[in-house]
């Protein structure tokens, strides 16, 4: 028992992502996909800061 109002809420959501239509960016999801979309920057190196302070 009480497992019809759940099954109705999953009916819903699955009927609803069924029928929708998401536009998806293609463009985007292929450079992302390649790495191209990623930031270009210099790799930091977190623990420089930490190590000064130790051997201080």
């Amino acid at each position: 028992m009480g497992r019809g109002r759940a099954k109705a809420k999953q009916t819903k959501v699955a009927r609803q992502l069924k029928y929708s239509t998401h536009q998806t960016d293609l463009e985007r999801l292929q450079r992302e996909l390649s790495g191209d979309d990623t930031p270009h920057s210099d790799p930091v190196d977190n623990w420089a800061d930490e190590d000064e302070w130790r051997h201080a």
